[in-house]
């Protein structure tokens, strides 16, 4: 596929000639973005990270503190071996030496050269408050600190960038002191001056005067930026940043970072290439965004968020008729780009905002040919089921299937004749047992089908109603379809849609299915948990089987 086109960009108005025309994009995930709530990641999944990362060109890769932790250690020990870098370029992450320490007996700087990369980052105080509170020493030790490291490792043959802690707080506070870390670090031989805003606390018109000050008073030496979110405003930190003349940005696939996170990557490269107009990755790579994305979210176990701008799932979904019919026409209508310019698609949600355009563009995508008479009845229908509870924008296998059957098919592969499940409880007698055996807790389905004009009948156990079901549905199918042993339940999701009803409310039951190469989702509703769960379940197996045997 060709490298979309990018679009002309106006560098005259508002100080644009000062844009650099190119940006290099270091990745901090595995270091910073680490830190996230609900990460920990294993010394294979930084591998598995780092070669994603990789693969999408990102310029830098922050590998960890080498001796922090075993695990970093680790990593960078067996990055010597497993890794094998392409298009990245591995860095070691540390801090300067200790307050009145010597630079060659420092076991922070030692193990930054035992990590045997090319390149290291070196953190540092440039905020006098932080130096007399914190390291509880003088403001000419702390640049002392700074420039005699950077030397050090410069020494050492390294590339060496200088993380200027708490530059912006520092800046505001005693700008001179803070442009004299600045000063030590350049004088060291410090290949990039990195400007973070450590607390998140800055907005963009500040950092973009900030930085253009900085660069005007050092010419020559590199300026980069490091900016978190905890006024949501890291990406737009570093954008400001950018158009003030700093050519590298620090950032984390997914804006993965400590508290609120850092600045995103994921949107930073396709704002600067895309709208900017300025280089960040290689040719063509920006295309793999969304994958790398979602590849990355799945290795450290969380749910890639829909509405993320440009890679998320929502990103360039559209519900109304009005922007459907409209796209239609003219895909760039309601698309501010070209969603695979960054590896996404353009999706077309069916609800009751949508109509029958929706509907037809839905039934091209999944290459079926309704005539005007069954999308006019499956509108309808939609709306019936949407006002029950149904959620196909949610579930878009299970409207296939109804799709499929508005044209008159029947799903071929077994036919109900009854399913039963029961729960039993063998300890205790009240709702609450502390001490219960989970092995007391015994449930159990019944499933009669016909298959073939064959009646099978099967029981399953399970850890609950739904996987007793699910057992007791495939061993009644056993040995009839192959294809069903590749296909597995990965999520299962319920809502109470009316809550005022209490336990007679009706309930929504969302599965999320795999075959080890494909996703999909389905949907039940009922006022029966079972039996919505039941519907989710059939449709789950049916949309795997009917794919599978339809598959060349």
């Amino acid at each position: 596929m060709d490298e979309p086109d990018v679009p002309a960009v106006d560098r005259t108005p508002n100080h644009r000639d000062a844009w650099p025309t190119a940006v290099e994009i270091f990745d901090t995930t595995l270091r910073d973005g680490s830190q996230f709530e609900g990460i920990s990641l294993t010394v294979n999944d930084k591998l598995a990270v780092a070669e994603q990362l990789d693969d999408l060109g990102v310029h830098w890769i922050e590998g960890g503190w080498p001796g922090a932790n075993p695990k970093d250690e680790e990593f960078f020990a067996r990055a010597q071996t497993d890794l094998h870098l392409k298009n990245a370029t591995l860095v070691a992450f540390g801090m300067t030496r200790r307050p009145q320490g010597k630079v060659d007996v420092d076991e922070t700087l030692a193990n930054l050269l035992s990590a045997n990369t090319s390149t290291v980052c070196i953190v540092g105080k440039s905020w006098d408050y932080h130096v007399t509170e914190a390291l509880r020493t003088t403001l000419d030790e702390a640049v002392a600190m700074v420039r005699e490291s950077v030397a050090f490792l410069k020494a050492a043959g390294r590339r060496v960038f200088f993380d200027a802690e708490h530059f912006f707080d520092g800046y505001r506070r005693n700008p001179e002191f803070t442009l004299r870390v600045l000063e030590g670090a350049a004088m060291g031989g410090a290949d990039c001056l990195v400007l973070c805003d450590t607390n998140g606390g800055s907005l963009p018109h500040d950092v973009e005067s900030t930085v253009a000050d900085v660069i005007g008073h050092f010419d020559g030496v590199q300026v980069g930026m490091h900016t978190q979110n905890d006024t949501g405003c890291a990406l737009a930190n570093a954008l400001a940043g950018v158009r003030a003349g700093s050519t590298h940005v620090q950032g984390t696939m997914n804006g993965y970072g400590e508290r609120t996170g850092n600045c995103d990557l994921t949107a930073l490269v396709p704002n600067l290439t895309l709208k900017m107009g300025i280089d960040t990755l290689p040719e063509g790579r920006i295309m793999r965004l969304t994958k790398v994305s979602h590849a990355v979210a799945e290795i450290v176990n969380l749910a890639p968020q829909p509405q993320q701008p440009y890679v998320g799932v929502s990103a360039f979904a559209h519900k109304a008729g009005l922007h459907t019919s409209a796209i239609a026409r003219r895909s760039d209508s309601y698309e501010h780009i070209d969603p695979q310019a960054v590896g996404n698609d353009t999706r077309f949600l069916v609800s009751d905002l949508g109509g029958r355009s929706t509907l037809a563009l839905k039934a091209d995508e999944f290459d079926l040919d309704l005539d005007g008479g069954q999308l006019g009845e499956l509108v309808e229908k939609l709306k019936v089921l949407e006002h029950e509870g149904y959620f196909f924008e949610a579930a878009e296998a299970s409207l296939e299937l109804l799709m499929r059957e508005a044209m008159g098919w029947h799903q071929p592969f077994f036919e109900l004749e009854a399913y039963r499940t029961s729960v039993d409880h063998h300890s205790g007698s009240g709702a609450r047992v502390w001490n219960d055996n989970p092995a007391d807790l015994v449930t159990e389905a019944i499933v009669k089908l016909h298959v073939d004009g064959e009646r099978r009948v099967a029981v399953g156990e399970g850890n609950g109603p739904v996987n007793a079901l699910d057992s007791a549905l495939r061993g009644a199918l056993n040995g009839r379809y192959p294809h069903l042993e590749a296909i597995s339940l990965t999520d299962f999701k319920v809502r109470v849609l009316d809550t005022g009803s209490g336990t007679g409310a009706v309930t929504r039951v969302l599965l999320t299915s795999t075959d080890g190469d494909r996703h999909w989702n389905t949907i039940g509703v009922s006022e029966n948990i079972i039996e919505a769960s039941w519907q989710a379940l059939v449709d789950s197996i049916v949309y795997g089987l009917l794919h599978a045997t339809s598959a060349p």
